[in-house]
């Protein structure tokens, strides 16, 4: 998702989840300031909506309080909030959020982000950042560009890093029995043949 700035009065978190410019855009909340992103390219959005579904037969094969979302927001900070490709969180913060804009205050047990050419910096440094300031247990960062998962633990206030490729399942601590290789997961962004 490509960002393009929105010059305006800073804006606060409360302002930002209620803002609606009367358009189908989305925007992320950096600094006070809405920042727009382009829609995803066709394999960022295969990539995530297969995660979406394997972590759901995950959640439902371990009966898990958990629900997955895509394209959900995480407040990062005071006039900061993130748009997610994929997220789990409880029931409960769920719960929390019946009748308001899918913006979690608090921690996902679990964040990917899948990196499109415009959002290599985003993705490994300031989510990254932002993601360890609010301990979110696990991030993971699929890069089709380098051909290569990252999943970041967090512990003791920064992430602990494992890098899988090719046929190497992925070691998740939020999920630990999921059998899922680098190379199921790339091989999802790719069109069947017409």
């Amino acid at each position: 998702m490509a960002p393009s700035s929105t010059k305006s009065a800073l804006l606060s978190f409360e302002d930002y989840v209620a803002y609606d410019d009367g358009t189908e855009n989305r925007y992320e909340l950096v600094d006070g300031e809405l920042v727009e992103m382009s829609p995803p390219i066709m394999e960022h959005f295969l990539i995530a909506k297969f995660l979406e579904q394997v972590l759901d037969t995950e959640i439902k094969r371990f009966q898990r309080p958990w629900l997955c979302f895509r394209e959900s927001g995480v407040r990062t900070g005071l006039r900061k909030s993130r748009l997610t490709d994929v997220c789990v969180v409880t029931l409960d913060q769920a719960q929390e959020l019946k009748g308001r804009s899918v913006v979690f205050s608090t921690s996902p047990l679990l964040v990917i982000e899948v990196v499109s050419p415009d959002s290599v910096t985003r993705d490994y440094r300031y989510k990254r950042t932002e993601y360890a300031a609010l301990e979110i247990p696990e991030y993971w960062i699929v890069d089709p560009l380098e051909s290569k998962v990252t999943v970041l633990t967090f512990n003791e206030g920064l992430y602990d890093e494992a890098v899988f490729v090719g046929d190497q399942s992925l070691l998740s601590p939020t999920f630990p029995a999921l059998v899922l290789t680098v190379d199921q997961i790339l091989a999802a962004g790719e069109l069947p043949e017409a």
